[in-house]
């Protein structure tokens, strides 16, 4: 097949498409309706609804349930961030990244459907099929954001990789909404209950992304270079990210905002992580749907994003993009202590809201910060930014395990997200020894 040629629309809409396909994963599975699932089946609860037990027997082993899913959780985003170097250096070099792209894709979509089956009595299954749905989500995005380049041109590629995003969040919302719909107006299509629509919620989710899928492999290209997979190639993404290390040594500002930002980073992304868990093990619901409640404050998050990333990006042109972070910072903690003492749902509405107006100011803010901290007239850009997406995801790590372990040794997920402070006290006094600069961009 003749495919479109590069910057051709045909050619970036088909793959921006890709995000419509892939992030109901993000949606459906990582924070809304799977976590759901997961607390139902994980906590028991006496007549008015208080926890009698959320503890879980695992390989002999007696964990709390959010303890034991953030271990799960954890671990693969270990793998991920250990694999990583290794597929964006075969992505660089072998001409068949759509194969590795689909093999990802498939992996995840697959796993997906497989929580259909996810029960206590087959949890090894279930939590093996979180696992790889994870692997095969992020795994993917290497070889997907690996194509931008490839597709477009470089005055095209904001444009389109911005329109992949929008894509994003209407489809995971429009699937998030048809699933909620069959969920809680099951007597509709004729479910005795609530349970197999909710699982027929994760079937959909895999067949949406397998499905869509299908119109950007049509026109994206198996791969622009053709060389031979050496173990040169193959650990040429550990030699890149070893190279930015040495070079962090003499760039004494780059370096020290990266040690903040991957502190902070930590934080930030456990807490968007362990959200939903927490709203449904901690809130006091009452007669209130907690499920309703819990999706409603995921899509309020998810459209405060929005507001909250343009509303940073303007305030940092005023006060400079460090000094924004730090106040960003500080409101985190202000958020970590309030959901310590929430208890209703009005109140984690309030926390969502919060979270929501600084989650995507954050994100987008020190992604762009480190961009503009990159010497100038740097080639291998892409260097830097694997050393950042790995950066981020080892601090998943930590900060998952960390918050399992307060979690498990306390009994209190409570305890586990006012330990997360640490971590933004810390980034507020390692942003403050950023050191200063006459660059004529605006990051101080």
């Amino acid at each position: 097949m003749k495919y479109p040629p590069k910057g051709s629309k045909k050619l970036l809409n088909a793959w921006a498409f890709y995000d419509w396909a892939n992030s109901v994963y993000s949606l459906v599975i990582a924070s809304a309706i799977f976590p759901i699932f997961y607390g139902a089946i994980t906590i028991v609860k006496d007549s008015d609804g208080k926890i009698i037990d959320d503890t879980i027997n695992f390989m002999g082993f007696n964990f709390n349930n959010d303890s034991l899913i953030s271990y799960v959780t954890a671990l693969a985003f270990l793998v991920v961030s250990i694999f990583s170097p290794f597929l964006s250096g075969i992505s660089d070099y072998v001409g068949n990244k759509k194969s590795f792209l689909k093999f990802f894709c498939y992996l995840g979509a697959i796993s997906c459907i497989g929580l259909f089956w996810f029960s206590l009595d087959f949890l090894w299954f279930g939590l093996l099929c979180y696992f790889f749905a994870l692997i095969g989500f992020w795994s993917s995005l290497v070889f997907y954001n690996s194509y931008l380049p490839d597709i477009a041109f470089p005055e095209q590629q904001d444009k389109i990789s911005a329109k992949g995003f929008s894509l994003g969040y209407i489809g995971s919302v429009i699937l998030l909404i048809i699933c909620l719909i069959m969920i809680m107006k099951y007597e509709w299509f004729g479910f005795e209950d609530e349970g197999l629509p909710t699982r027929l919620s994760f079937v959909l989710t895999g067949i949406w992304w397998i499905g869509f899928s299908q119109y950007t492999y049509k026109y994206l290209p198996k791969g622009n270079k053709k060389e031979k997979l050496t173990r040169n190639v193959l650990f040429n993404g550990f030699k890149e990210i070893k190279k930015i290390w040495f070079a962090l040594k003499h760039q004494v500002r780059l370096s020290r905002y990266l040690m903040a930002f991957f502190t902070y980073s930590m934080a930030v992304q456990t807490i968007m992580l362990i959200a939903t868990y927490f709203g449904i093990e901690e809130l006091d619901w009452g007669e209130q749907d907690a499920t309703t409640g819990l999706i409603v404050s995921i899509l309020l998050i998810q459209l405060v994003a929005v507001v909250g990333a343009t509303l940073t990006s303007r305030i940092a042109l005023k006060i400079g993009n460090i000094r924004t972070l730090i106040y960003l910072n500080i409101f985190w903690i202000l958020i970590c202590i309030y959901a310590y003492f929430i208890i209703t749902p009005q109140e984690f509405y309030v926390a969502a809201a919060a979270v929501g107006l600084v989650m995507g100011g954050i994100q987008a803010l020190s992604r762009s910060t480190y961009s503009k901290m990159i010497p100038e007239n740097t080639l291998d850009t892409a260097s830097y930014f694997s050393f950042y997406d790995v950066s981020e995801k080892i601090g998943i790590v930590i900060g998952m395990s960390m918050y399992g372990i307060v979690a498990q040794l306390t009994g209190s997920v409570r305890n586990a997200i006012l330990f997360l402070i640490v971590f933004f006290v810390a980034g507020v006094f390692l942003l403050l020894r950023v050191p200063k600069t006459n660059n004529p961009v605006k990051v101080d």
